[in-house]
């Protein structure tokens, strides 16, 4: 709870809905080809903010989140809070290519390295070849530094080169971007 609707210091600081998702939302839709008929899967769905706004652009479109914690499922929006699932990362309760898109943000560099090669092999898993996944990443010793010094739970921030060589190792195919100190804009104060 603290995590999600604390104070900024322990977590989000307040992870409340503001339909971020929405304005980019046809940008997601015409990029991985959804239509009214896809099946997307949102993992580490938090509290379903992407799957609402998917939703709202595609009625009728088949939704999947999974969450690792009790918490922000029960918080989740109203609309697609029927659409989630509590399970662990690294063993999804879907079968094989079950999802025509996959999207991870923020969650797979939440995992230990154990963790983050079995949850990029269960993406690539269920998915039917389109993903996106976010990744904790750094170029330089001073962009690792930043980027520890400001995330909470990321445990698996790796240098873009290693992480390209997880993915050879996991077989994961999908889109990606490295979140960065660069890309976040951190700086020293």
């Amino acid at each position: 709870e603290e995590y999600y609707d604390g104070q900024r210091e322990n977590g989000y600081g307040g992870f409340h809905y503001d339909g971020r998702w929405a304005k980019i939302m046809p940008g997601i839709i015409k990029e991985y080809r959804l239509n009214h008929s896809s099946t997307v899967l949102d993992f580490g769905c938090k509290k379903g903010f992407f799957l609402h706004d998917l939703k709202q652009a595609l009625p009728g479109i088949e939704l999947k989140g999974v969450e690792n914690h009790p918490y922000p499922i029960e918080q989740a929006m109203e609309a697609v809070k029927k659409d989630l699932i509590l399970c662990p990362y690294e063993k999804l309760p879907f079968e094989d290519n079950s999802f025509d898109f996959v999207m991870a943000f923020a969650s797979i560099y939440m995992l230990n390295f154990s963790g983050v090669l079995s949850a990029l092999r269960e993406i690539q898993r269920v998915c039917k070849g389109a993903s996106y996944v976010t990744i904790g990443a750094y170029r330089t010793k001073e962009e690792k530094e930043l980027f520890l010094e400001w995330t909470l739970l990321g445990t698996t921030v790796l240098h873009e080169d290693e992480w390209l060589e997880v993915f050879k190792e996991t077989g994961y195919t999908g889109d990606y971007f490295f979140t960065s100190a660069k890309s976040l804009h951190l700086v020293r104060g």
